[in-house]
């Protein structure tokens, strides 16, 4: 189908899920073993990334070097997935040359596509490798279709995804404005901040999940048990204290307590909590959106696993199903045991007060 075409179906109210392209799920893998389960669960993509600062969840002991990436990407193609690599970071000034060698690997290796937010890679992708699929990562921040059509018209971008701030009318918003196929995220830790402008750790630690590819990088996380309960520290800075019965989650700027008055500490950002979207799947497919994604790269393999058997049947059951599918309670709790703080959200995909 022609991008033409699909913005046609998209904008005729009579077209139905049958006139645009399969809705798929897509599933993080931080290494090998989370690839396989993410395929074997029902994935209908993962992304990847590699062991370097051109993704951005470049932490110890995660992602690909070349022989298990060579892996991976056979173990998904023999069963007819596809495979994502992200190279969402910004090449600095002194060092473009690791992110240019990482997107000849990716066109090497045969992935189906990358995922950038770089301009000047995207131009480098285009130029260099004409033939290979180009994905607007949501570290791009492009919120409105005027931008994103903007990447698809200089750089030939055929996906992009939305950062975590639009409303369900703003995101069909942008669907019905543009050829480029929409991916959002359904599941996993909600960024509260600008993402791809985020400045919180690089304040705290001097490196940025926008350069080096970390929040909050593990060489700087300090675990201490005091009298008042066990103290989480970043760079030395005191980002939250957790009682006996509290679940102590990772350290990061926006989601620590603070003393915010004499008599008053609490999460002065944001409170940790996670995104899930189950129920709003019919909505997602109605409006024309391309993919839901799963957030995740830096979790285990068993929350790959879990969190991906879910959404499949949740995917499965709103196709067969329609305007009669409900979020199932099993699916909520499953879902419950990994998410932040233990809570949901719809995020700003809901906002009852308007």
């Amino acid at each position: 189908m022609s991008c033409r075409a699909t913005v046609t179906a998209r904008l005729d109210p009579k077209a139905t899920r049958a006139t645009l392209e399969p809705f798929e799920l897509v599933c993080p893998a931080g290494s090998l073993p989370a690839l396989k389960a993410a395929v074997d669960n029902g994935a209908d993509c993962v992304y990847v990334g590699l062991r370097d600062a051109t993704n951005a969840r470049n932490f110890a002991g995660l992602n690909f070097d070349d022989a298990a990436m060579a892996t991976g990407i056979a173990y998904a193609h023999a069963r007819h997935r596809k495979v994502f690599m992200a190279l969402n970071t910004y090449p600095q000034a002194t060092n473009p040359a690791l992110w240019r060698r990482a997107l000849d690997h990716a066109a090497a290796s045969g992935v189906d596509a990358v995922i950038l937010a770089d301009p000047g890679l995207m131009r480098y992708a285009a130029t260099q490798h004409p033939n290979l699929r180009l994905h607007l990562s949501v570290q791009g921040s492009a919120t409105n279709h005027d931008a994103i059509n903007f990447y698809h018209e200089q750089f030939g971008i055929r996906r992009a995804v939305l950062p975590r701030v639009l409303s369900m009318e703003q995101v069909e918003y942008v669907v019905t404005r543009t050829p480029v196929e929409i991916e959002v995220f359904g599941f996993g830790s909600l960024c509260v901040m600008v993402e791809g402008r985020c400045a919180l750790s690089s304040y705290v630690t001097g490196e940025s999940p926008n350069t080096h590819g970390v929040c909050s990088p593990a060489k700087a996380v300090r675990w201490q048990e005091t009298p008042r309960g066990l103290e989480a520290r970043l760079n030395g800075v005191l980002i939250d204290r957790f009682g006996s019965n509290e679940q102590a989650g990772y350290p990061t700027l926006c989601k620590g307590r603070f003393d915010v008055a004499e008599d008053r500490n609490y999460y002065a950002i944001e409170e940790p909590t996670s995104l899930n979207t189950l129920e709003l799947l019919p909505k997602l497919m109605e409006i024309g959106v391309r993919a839901v994604k799963i957030e995740g790269r830096q979790r285990s393999q068993a929350y790959v696993a879990e969190v991906t058997r879910v959404w499949r049947e949740a995917i499965d059951q709103s196709h067969l199903k329609g305007h009669r599918y409900i979020a199932k309670a099993p699916w909520m709790v499953s879902l419950e045991q990994f998410a932040e703080g233990r809570q949901h959200t719809l995020g700003a995909y809901h906002r009852p007060w308007k």
